[in-house]
């Protein structure tokens, strides 16, 4: 089958499934036009959640299919491809969590997102990294372990009064990308501004003219007079940035900037999932129910 005849089958057994197609910001071009609903991690699965359609295919990473299997567990989630992982998730585990709880008694863990179902579990409360200030600023004890990311973790440090201890883990994607980057990029193109994920290293984040999350940067580039923009996130975000703001430039500074794991979906991997209806995400209930109330906690936090 040609492209056009995937994509043809796809949305036919979409319909046939009762299945509702997620594609995360990160995603290649193609997966994103495709995708019923386009988004970050946080609020695919909350589409999840709420749809009335029974089956979820989430194109994006493990942790994020895990996410939507907390949020919508008598729903089927499929992840097209199982191998789709996080190197950032990765660098936590429940028992390495576990240890570093035993050193920080009664010190609240506030776990991004970004990581395992498990994780999630042994933690507090989660934040993403749009909330991350507001969900820290929100909690009564005057220290908080930031968990995995210590990228994220040192931004909220700068925006809270509360002792931080970080997670040593990081987004090796976020994490090349350097201020020699940055400058060069900056020399090539005056006048642009600069929005930053706060996933990036702490030099990149002083130089940023915006930091923000992905939604967040749709939104910037929006309501911004400006026409031309330096990104300094992963590079799949710039499919629907170029797509809502036609008369506007955006601007990869490194190449270094692509995820190979959110560029592993391929149409044909959405396809055969939906053919086989393989592979299932599911999370056993005494860790789904866990972390299902970390991620209530979060959404719980007032809005400013």
């Amino acid at each position: 089958m040609n492209q056009a005849e995937i994509i043809q089958e796809i949305r036919r057994l979409a319909s046939e499934r009762d299945a509702l197609i997620l594609a995360h910001n990160y995603q290649r071009d193609e997966i994103q036009a495709l995708a019923d609903i386009t988004g970050d991690s946080l609020a695919l699965s909350m589409e999840a959640e709420k749809t009335d359609r029974q089956v979820i295919v989430f194109c994006g990473v493990h942790f994020m299919a895990e996410s939507a299997a907390i949020l919508a567990p008598q729903k089927t989630v499929l992840l097209p491809r199982p191998d789709a992982g996080c190197p950032m998730a990765d660098m936590v585990t429940a028992e390495s969590l576990r240890r570093v709880k035993a050193q920080h008694p009664g010190v609240p863990v506030v776990t991004y997102v970004n990581s395992s179902a498990a994780v999630k579990a042994e933690s507090d409360i989660c934040c993403t990294s749009a909330n991350a200030v507001r969900v820290v600023n929100s909690l009564a004890e005057p220290e908080v372990l930031l968990v995995p990311d210590r990228n994220l973790g040192r931004y909220i440090a700068k925006h809270t009064d509360k002792v931080c201890h970080f997670w040593e883990g990081y987004c090796p994607t976020h994490d090349r990308f350097t201020l020699s980057d940055l400058e060069k990029a900056l020399a090539e193109h005056p006048g642009a501004l600069f929005m930053a994920h706060p996933e990036c290293p702490p030099e990149i984040l002083e130089r940023a003219d915006h930091i923000c999350s992905t939604t967040g940067m749709y939104d910037y580039a929006r309501a911004s007079s400006a026409k031309k923009f330096i990104v300094g996130t992963e590079d799949g975000i710039l499919y629907r940035l170029r797509k809502e703001n036609p008369d506007k430039e955006f601007i990869l500074p490194t190449t270094r900037l692509v995820c190979p794991n959110m560029k592993l979906t391929a149409l044909e991997d959405i396809l055969k999932a939906l053919q086989t209806m393989e592979p299932r995400v599911t999370i056993p209930e005494e860790i789904r129910i866990p972390a299902k109330r970390t991620l209530d906690r979060m959404l719980a936090v007032p809005r400013d």
